[in-house]
């Protein structure tokens, strides 16, 4: 919000402070819920509220009271004070509304189940056990007592309590978790603590869990929206024997921020601070001798908060003249944009009345009020809603005269452009009513033509630039009140011109080129060479392994690139500027390397000693794929092993196999393997698990 003048000058209402949701416990010893709402203006403004969209009449209920413009709401009960507020501000100028703050209630209730049966594991299996935490509102927090208090459960890489659902996982159960498993749950807002009934948990006497490999149990979900600057919580943990250890890791290549905690158990990975530069894919690495896991989720950096471009107040003549007004209202994904005159559905009336006389326009979140009047002056606002919430920005329209005035906007003391280039001198002095504009070089009157032309604005534009168009020039500002001018110079460079350009190149993972990218350039200018990688800029310090600058001289700005990667293909482009211009050139890059894993790896049909399998080819990137291998495995088995299969060969356009020399009535799962001329690829994703038949006899 942007103040027209000290508190000494008449004005309309500004708002200091608006309310802010809260959540209110129920429990609380104050009983009382006071929302703030602080506000300027000359007159001073009165001040009323709003809730759920309806006039709160203060006078009419002994719980409220407003004192400075702030709400207290006495003895505050959930059913009748839930709901969303908003600080009305009126003073001669106008009237403005406030943002929305929403009032809740905390509470925490009772667990209704009092007992709950016996749970019973092989030693060496993973477990969950439930909370299911009671009725509540406010964020909770979760602990599980071992036994009896004070003896809670402690948190390592085979134990892990879930802070988003409260649910114990244990990822391999020993002799010594005998006992009985009772969830403590914990209101942060009221500190309010109950306890669940506890869950025995024993031992089953058929024998030992044999290994296995990881399971992750825990997952944080696919997209995970993070507004900035909060604290980012990801939790993964997995079940599995041996006990699997839990890593971390961006699938971008990026490093995990430095900032970034891992908690003794790294099933939980907390981001303080986040930042766009936090935000991508995510991965959580379950991993022992048995296999791997792995989860991933996105991470989505949004922003709820008005942009630098916020409404500003506006001072316009009173004159038959046509003015154009324009403000704009925006914010980060804005979907809704509406304007109101003194914060009253009421006199949307009048702005739909100017609408109708053609004088008002509202586009794209843009208010433009055409032919400026008396009557247009007082206070207007701009609502923006998107999925996180709804804000409002407020701004003044006054009518006043001034003559031209270049004190604050003189002319650019020293344009520069290049030779055939287009360049715009601005010209833009306060006044009102606006001006007409004439232009001078040096102390001639200049002309218009088909290069040179003075546009509606005032500003000067010169196309197709000479040499000849260097000089000084003088923007001549008048209207009913005065005149004033304002001068500056025009300096013409030589352009700059790509004299080598990177070229398109195929390439095989590991190897390493040099994209050339060479010009010639005025040598009087500074000369800035940047490189983007499939539109985004690389930055050499973060992408150090595999990108670096050379040249050595300050025509060139070569990009060499290092143990190339199937990641690294796809269009790279040259960038160059100068003061005067800037231009780019681009070549795209083809990586070949080993083909990626088959796809919905299926069994199609199985006897006792045979399976029927097929199979979609992965991606062959650029070198076709020459065979397929089938890999099996069994509860009984260490590991993946190759299986013989009819064709003994499978060739790189054949789809479908038949594995043979199984063993009866045993479960089998299988998966494929894909091999070209560059390497042996990634296996695919294991095939769903089938036993097979009995023997047949």
């Amino acid at each position: 919000m942007v103040c027209l003048a000290d508190d000494n000058t008449l004005h309309g209402p500004v708002f200091l402070q608006e309310p802010s949701s809260m959540i209110f416990p129920l429990d609380s010893e104050e009983k009382k819920v006071k929302l703030n709402c602080e506000v300027k203006g000359n007159p001073r403004p009165t001040v009323g509220w709003k809730l759920n969209g309806t006039n709160i009449d203060i006078g009419m209920d002994y719980r409220y009271s407003a004192v400075e413009g702030n709400l207290l709401i006495n003895n505050p009960n959930k059913t009748q004070d839930s709901g969303t507020y908003q600080c009305v501000a009126t003073n001669p100028f106008g009237r403005i509304i406030s943002r929305e703050a929403k009032l809740q209630f905390a509470y925490l209730e009772n667990f209704k189940t009092r007992t709950r049966s016996t749970v019973s594991v092989r030693q060496g299996q993973g477990m969950v056990l439930l909370c299911g935490p009671p009725p509540h509102s406010g964020e909770l927090t979760y602990a599980w007592i071992f036994n009896e208090y004070p003896s809670f459960v402690h948190q390592d890489n085979r134990r892990f309590v879930s802070q988003e659902t409260g649910n114990l996982y244990i990822a391999k159960v020993e002799a010594s978790d005998v006992g009985n498993y009772t969830c403590v749950v914990t209101n942060t807002v009221t500190n309010s603590r109950v306890l669940g009934p506890p869950t025995p948990l024993i031992l089953r006497n058929d024998g030992v869990m044999g290994e296995y490999e990881p399971k992750i149990e825990v997952q944080f979900p696919e997209t995970v929206p993070s507004a900035k600057g909060t604290t980012v919580k990801l939790e993964c943990f997995a079940l599995g024997n041996p006990v699997p250890t839990i890593s971390w890791r961006r699938a971008d290549g990026k490093q995990i921020p430095r900032k970034a905690r891992r908690h003794r158990s790294s099933g939980l990975l907390e981001i303080p601070n986040f930042q766009q530069e936090d935000a991508g894919l995510y991965e959580c690495v379950a991993e022992n001798v048995r296999g791997k896991n792995v989860a991933r989720g996105q991470l989505i950096f949004y922003e709820f908060s008005w942009q630098t471009n916020r409404l500003e107040h506006a001072i316009f003549s009173h004159c038959p003249y046509l003015f154009l007004s324009t403000w704009t209202c925006t914010m980060a994904q804005l979907l809704l944009g509406i304007y109101s005159k003194e914060g009253s559905p009421y006199s949307l009336l009048y702005l739909l009345h100017c609408f109708l006389q053609g004088r008002v326009q509202i586009e794209q979140g843009s208010l433009t009020i055409a032919n400026i009047s008396l009557s247009d002056a007082g206070m207007y606002q701009c609502a923006a809603e998107n999925r996180h919430g709804i804000i409002f920005a407020s701004a003044e329209l006054s009518v006043i005269a001034v003559s031209p005035d270049f004190s604050k906007t003189l002319l650019k003391k020293l344009t520069l452009v290049k030779v055939g280039g287009e360049v715009i001198i601005e010209c833009k002095p306060k006044a009102s009513p606006r001006p007409t504009y004439s232009w001078k070089k040096g102390k001639d009157i200049l002309r218009e033509n088909e290069r040179i032309s003075v546009l509606d604005d005032g500003s000067l534009r010169i196309v197709n630039v000479t040499k000849a168009d260097a000089g000084s020039y003088t923007c001549v500002a008048t209207n009913h009140f005065g005149t004033a001018s304002s001068t500056g110079s025009l300096v013409v460079k030589d352009p700059t011109r790509v004299m080598v350009s990177p070229f398109s190149m195929d390439v095989t993972v590991g190897e390493s080129i040099v994209l050339p990218c060479q010009v010639s350039h005025d040598h009087s200018l500074d000369i800035m060479f940047t490189w983007s990688f499939n539109g985004h800029l690389i930055d050499f310090e973060k992408d150090g392994d595999h990108f670096e600058r050379v040249g050595g001289q300050d025509s060139a700005g070569d990009l060499m690139i290092r143990s190339i990667q199937l990641k690294h293909a796809g269009k790279y482009v040259c960038m160059v500027q100068t003061s005067v211009d800037k231009l780019s050139a681009a070549a795209d890059l083809i990586v070949r390397g080993p083909p990626g894993p088959p796809e919905a790896v299926t069994i199609d049909e199985i006897t006792d000693t045979t399976a029927q399998l097929s199979w979609r080819p992965g991606a062959d990137n650029h070198s076709p794929i020459t065979m397929y291998v089938v890999q099996a495995r069994t509860p009984f088995s260490v590991g993946w092993q190759a299986v013989s299969t009819v064709p003994e060969v499978i060739d790189g356009r054949t789809f479908t196999a038949t594995v043979v020399g199984l063993n009866p009535w045993v479960e089998y799962e299988f998966r494929v393997v894909a091999a070209n001329l560059i390497g042996i690829g990634e296996p695919s994703r294991p095939s769903e698990k089938r036993r097979t038949e009995e023997a047949r006899k």
